[in-house]
Protein backbone atom coordinates (compact mmCIF):
# COMPACT_ATOMS: atom_id res chain seq x y z
CA UNK A 1 0.00 0.00 0.00
CA UNK A 2 1.49 3.60 -1.51
CA UNK A 3 0.09 6.37 0.45
CA UNK A 4 0.82 9.94 1.92
CA UNK A 5 -0.26 11.44 5.16
CA UNK A 6 -1.54 14.86 6.20
CA UNK A 7 -3.78 16.83 8.25
CA UNK A 8 -6.04 18.95 7.54
CA UNK A 9 -5.73 22.21 8.58
CA UNK A 10 -7.97 24.57 11.56
CA UNK A 11 -9.30 27.55 11.73
CA UNK A 12 -7.03 29.10 13.99
CA UNK A 13 -3.82 27.83 12.47
CA UNK A 14 -1.56 30.15 10.71
CA UNK A 15 1.33 30.01 8.86
CA UNK A 16 3.21 27.91 11.28
CA UNK A 17 1.39 24.70 10.34
CA UNK A 18 3.62 23.82 7.69
CA UNK A 19 6.89 24.10 9.75
CA UNK A 20 5.13 21.64 12.24
CA UNK A 21 3.45 19.65 9.58
CA UNK A 22 7.71 19.03 8.51
CA UNK A 23 8.40 18.78 11.73
CA UNK A 24 6.44 15.56 12.64
CA UNK A 25 7.02 13.75 9.14
CA UNK A 26 3.63 14.26 7.34
CA UNK A 27 4.10 14.29 3.50
CA UNK A 28 1.37 16.94 2.68
CA UNK A 29 -1.21 19.68 4.05
CA UNK A 30 -4.68 19.83 3.40
CA UNK A 31 -5.27 23.50 3.38
CA UNK A 32 -8.73 24.71 4.22
CA UNK A 33 -9.79 27.31 1.78
CA UNK A 34 -11.41 29.68 4.30
CA UNK A 35 -11.12 32.33 6.90
CA UNK A 36 -6.78 33.40 6.42
CA UNK A 37 -6.46 30.98 4.02
CA UNK A 38 -9.59 31.92 1.82
CA UNK A 39 -8.80 31.97 -2.27
CA UNK A 40 -8.92 36.43 -2.26
CA UNK A 41 -6.11 36.20 0.74
CA UNK A 42 -4.35 33.68 -1.59
CA UNK A 43 -4.55 35.32 -4.34
CA UNK A 44 -3.18 38.37 -2.73
CA UNK A 45 0.13 36.87 -1.03
CA UNK A 46 0.19 33.00 -2.81
CA UNK A 47 4.15 33.09 -1.27
CA UNK A 48 2.23 32.26 2.18
CA UNK A 49 1.91 28.72 0.64
CA UNK A 50 3.93 28.36 -2.26
CA UNK A 51 7.15 29.30 -0.16
CA UNK A 52 7.15 26.58 2.70
CA UNK A 53 5.86 23.94 0.32
CA UNK A 54 9.07 24.68 -1.50
CA UNK A 55 10.88 24.66 1.69
CA UNK A 56 9.83 21.75 3.39
CA UNK A 57 8.77 19.76 0.29
CA UNK A 58 5.66 19.32 1.21
CA UNK A 59 3.00 18.21 -1.22
CA UNK A 60 -0.59 20.39 -1.33
CA UNK A 61 -4.21 19.26 -1.01
CA UNK A 62 -6.56 21.56 -0.38
CA UNK A 63 -10.41 21.60 1.41
CA UNK A 64 -12.59 23.54 -0.81
CA UNK A 65 -14.90 26.28 1.01
CA UNK A 66 -18.44 25.31 1.76
CA UNK A 67 -20.22 27.69 4.68
CA UNK A 68 -23.18 28.87 2.57
CA UNK A 69 -22.40 27.20 -0.92
CA UNK A 70 -25.10 24.59 -2.30
CA UNK A 71 -24.27 22.95 -5.48
CA UNK A 72 -27.33 21.23 -5.60
CA UNK A 73 -29.61 24.44 -5.34
CA UNK A 74 -33.08 24.39 -7.24
CA UNK A 75 -32.42 28.12 -7.61
CA UNK A 76 -30.11 28.55 -10.36
CA UNK A 77 -28.45 32.04 -9.30
CA UNK A 78 -27.76 30.42 -6.30
CA UNK A 79 -26.13 27.54 -8.00
CA UNK A 80 -24.34 29.31 -10.48
CA UNK A 81 -23.04 31.67 -8.29
CA UNK A 82 -21.94 28.66 -5.39
CA UNK A 83 -20.14 27.07 -8.63
CA UNK A 84 -18.54 30.57 -10.15
CA UNK A 85 -16.52 30.66 -6.66
CA UNK A 86 -15.85 27.54 -6.18
CA UNK A 87 -14.07 27.07 -9.55
CA UNK A 88 -12.50 30.17 -8.39
CA UNK A 89 -10.91 28.51 -5.71
CA UNK A 90 -9.90 25.38 -7.70
CA UNK A 91 -8.10 27.68 -10.14
CA UNK A 92 -6.11 29.40 -7.40
CA UNK A 93 -5.38 25.74 -5.98
CA UNK A 94 -4.25 24.67 -9.13
CA UNK A 95 -1.56 27.58 -9.04
CA UNK A 96 -0.68 26.70 -5.90
CA UNK A 97 0.20 23.27 -7.18
CA UNK A 98 -2.58 21.44 -5.50
CA UNK A 99 -2.93 17.81 -6.10
CA UNK A 100 -6.39 17.14 -4.87
CA UNK A 101 -9.83 19.41 -3.92
CA UNK A 102 -12.10 17.92 -1.44
CA UNK A 103 -15.55 19.37 -2.01
CA UNK A 104 -19.03 18.95 -0.45
CA UNK A 105 -20.74 17.79 -2.84
CA UNK A 106 -24.44 17.85 -1.26
CA UNK A 107 -27.55 19.57 -2.18
CA UNK A 108 -29.57 21.75 0.89
CA UNK A 109 -32.63 21.66 -0.89
CA UNK A 110 -35.74 21.86 1.01
CA UNK A 111 -36.95 18.30 0.73
CA UNK A 112 -40.27 19.12 0.39
CA UNK A 113 -40.15 20.65 -2.59
CA UNK A 114 -37.40 18.85 -3.94
CA UNK A 115 -36.50 15.26 -4.15
CA UNK A 116 -33.79 13.40 -3.45
CA UNK A 117 -33.30 12.16 -7.66
CA UNK A 118 -33.79 15.85 -8.75
CA UNK A 119 -31.46 17.24 -5.92
CA UNK A 120 -28.69 14.70 -6.95
CA UNK A 121 -29.48 15.56 -10.66
CA UNK A 122 -28.45 18.73 -9.76
CA UNK A 123 -25.58 17.79 -8.11
CA UNK A 124 -24.32 16.18 -10.49
CA UNK A 125 -24.43 18.83 -13.02
CA UNK A 126 -21.93 21.36 -10.96
CA UNK A 127 -19.86 18.32 -9.90
CA UNK A 128 -19.11 17.98 -13.98
CA UNK A 129 -18.88 21.70 -14.09
CA UNK A 130 -16.64 21.90 -11.44
CA UNK A 131 -14.61 18.85 -13.28
CA UNK A 132 -13.90 20.07 -16.17
CA UNK A 133 -12.42 23.55 -14.45
CA UNK A 134 -10.33 21.33 -12.15
CA UNK A 135 -9.68 19.28 -15.83
CA UNK A 136 -7.87 22.24 -16.70
CA UNK A 137 -5.91 23.11 -13.42
CA UNK A 138 -4.53 19.78 -12.88
CA UNK A 139 -6.80 19.26 -9.76
CA UNK A 140 -8.45 15.84 -8.97
CA UNK A 141 -11.90 16.51 -7.63
CA UNK A 142 -12.98 14.25 -4.67
CA UNK A 143 -16.34 14.67 -3.62
CA UNK A 144 -16.50 14.00 0.20
CA UNK A 145 -19.72 12.32 2.11
CA UNK A 146 -21.14 14.51 4.13
CA UNK A 147 -23.41 13.12 6.90
CA UNK A 148 -27.35 12.99 6.73
CA UNK A 149 -27.18 14.35 3.41
CA UNK A 150 -28.13 14.45 -0.61
CA UNK A 151 -26.03 12.38 -1.85
CA UNK A 152 -25.65 10.62 1.07
CA UNK A 153 -22.77 7.71 0.93
CA UNK A 154 -25.57 5.26 0.12
CA UNK A 155 -26.48 6.80 -3.17
CA UNK A 156 -22.52 7.61 -4.36
CA UNK A 157 -23.08 5.33 -6.58
CA UNK A 158 -25.36 7.98 -8.36
CA UNK A 159 -21.23 10.38 -8.60
CA UNK A 160 -19.76 7.37 -9.60
CA UNK A 161 -21.94 6.68 -12.68
CA UNK A 162 -22.76 9.81 -14.02
CA UNK A 163 -19.26 11.89 -13.28
CA UNK A 164 -15.73 11.04 -13.17
CA UNK A 165 -15.82 12.25 -9.68
CA UNK A 166 -13.07 10.83 -6.95
CA UNK A 167 -14.25 10.47 -3.93
CA UNK A 168 -12.99 11.66 -0.29
CA UNK A 169 -14.23 9.07 2.21
CA UNK A 170 -14.95 10.52 5.46
CA UNK A 171 -14.38 7.49 8.32
CA UNK A 172 -16.50 9.14 11.00
CA UNK A 173 -19.14 10.66 8.02
CA UNK A 174 -19.48 7.12 7.17
CA UNK A 175 -19.94 6.17 10.83
CA UNK A 176 -22.88 8.45 11.13
CA UNK A 177 -24.75 7.23 8.36
CA UNK A 178 -24.68 3.70 9.40
CA UNK A 179 -21.40 2.59 7.86
CA UNK A 180 -18.73 1.14 10.09
CA UNK A 181 -15.22 0.44 9.37
CA UNK A 182 -16.21 -3.09 7.99
CA UNK A 183 -18.83 -1.21 5.81
CA UNK A 184 -16.04 1.31 4.21
CA UNK A 185 -14.00 -1.59 3.66
CA UNK A 186 -16.61 -3.37 2.03
CA UNK A 187 -16.47 0.24 -0.36
CA UNK A 188 -13.00 0.00 -0.76
CA UNK A 189 -12.68 -3.97 -2.34
CA UNK A 190 -15.74 -2.41 -4.42
CA UNK A 191 -15.03 0.92 -5.55
CA UNK A 192 -10.78 0.87 -5.46
CA UNK A 193 -10.08 2.94 -8.45
CA UNK A 194 -12.41 5.37 -7.33
CA UNK A 195 -11.63 6.15 -3.82
CA UNK A 196 -8.24 8.34 -3.82
CA UNK A 197 -8.48 10.16 -0.56
CA UNK A 198 -9.55 9.54 3.39
CA UNK A 199 -10.15 11.96 6.62
CA UNK A 200 -9.38 9.94 9.21
CA UNK A 201 -11.64 10.94 11.55
CA UNK A 202 -12.00 9.32 14.64
CA UNK A 203 -15.06 8.99 16.80
CA UNK A 204 -16.23 7.20 19.91
CA UNK A 205 -19.60 7.31 18.92
CA UNK A 206 -22.26 7.98 15.40
CA UNK A 207 -20.99 11.77 15.70
CA UNK A 208 -18.81 14.32 14.02
CA UNK A 209 -16.00 14.02 17.00
CA UNK A 210 -12.79 14.39 14.86
CA UNK A 211 -11.17 12.94 17.81
CA UNK A 212 -7.04 12.62 17.78
CA UNK A 213 -6.23 9.59 16.09
CA UNK A 214 -6.82 5.97 18.28
CA UNK A 215 -8.65 8.50 21.04
CA UNK A 216 -11.88 6.77 19.20
CA UNK A 217 -13.21 3.23 18.50
CA UNK A 218 -13.08 3.09 14.78
CA UNK A 219 -11.46 0.01 13.71
CA UNK A 220 -9.07 1.76 10.92
CA UNK A 221 -7.08 -1.87 10.87
CA UNK A 222 -9.99 -3.32 9.45
CA UNK A 223 -10.06 -0.40 6.51
CA UNK A 224 -5.85 -0.57 5.99
CA UNK A 225 -6.66 -3.90 5.42
CA UNK A 226 -8.99 -3.77 2.49
CA UNK A 227 -6.70 -0.60 1.34
CA UNK A 228 -3.37 -3.28 0.97
CA UNK A 229 -5.15 -6.09 -0.02
CA UNK A 230 -6.21 -3.68 -3.26
CA UNK A 231 -3.28 -2.60 -3.56
CA UNK A 232 -4.46 0.97 -3.22
CA UNK A 233 -2.26 4.34 -3.46
CA UNK A 234 -3.64 7.36 -2.19
CA UNK A 235 -3.22 10.02 0.40
CA UNK A 236 -4.95 10.02 3.82
CA UNK A 237 -5.67 13.16 5.34
CA UNK A 238 -6.18 13.12 9.84
CA UNK A 239 -9.03 15.88 9.93
CA UNK A 240 -8.50 16.27 14.60
CA UNK A 241 -10.43 18.85 15.34
CA UNK A 242 -7.62 20.93 17.53
CA UNK A 243 -5.03 23.40 17.41
CA UNK A 244 -2.97 21.75 19.72
CA UNK A 245 -0.34 20.76 17.37
CA UNK A 246 1.23 17.59 19.92
CA UNK A 247 -1.99 15.93 19.54
CA UNK A 248 -1.54 16.36 15.10
CA UNK A 249 1.87 14.85 15.63
CA UNK A 250 0.93 11.87 18.01
CA UNK A 251 -1.81 11.19 15.71
CA UNK A 252 0.59 10.78 12.73
CA UNK A 253 2.75 8.54 15.00
CA UNK A 254 -0.66 6.11 15.80
CA UNK A 255 -0.97 6.24 12.60
CA UNK A 256 2.17 4.54 11.53
CA UNK A 257 1.91 2.40 14.00
CA UNK A 258 -1.52 0.95 11.57
CA UNK A 259 0.85 1.13 8.36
Amino acid sequence: MNVRRGFVSQVGMGEELFDRAAAAGYDHVELMLDGDWSREALETAPERVADPLDEHGLDLLVHLPFGGFDVGSPHPKVREGSVAELAACIETAGELGAEKAVLHAESTAWKPVVGDDERIDLVVDSVRELIDVADDAGVEICAENIPRATPSIHQFDRLFEETEVSMTVDTGHARMDGVDAGGVASMVRERPERISHFHLNDTRVADDEHLPFGAGTIDFGRIFEALRGVGWEGTLSLEVFTLDYGYVAESLDRLDALL
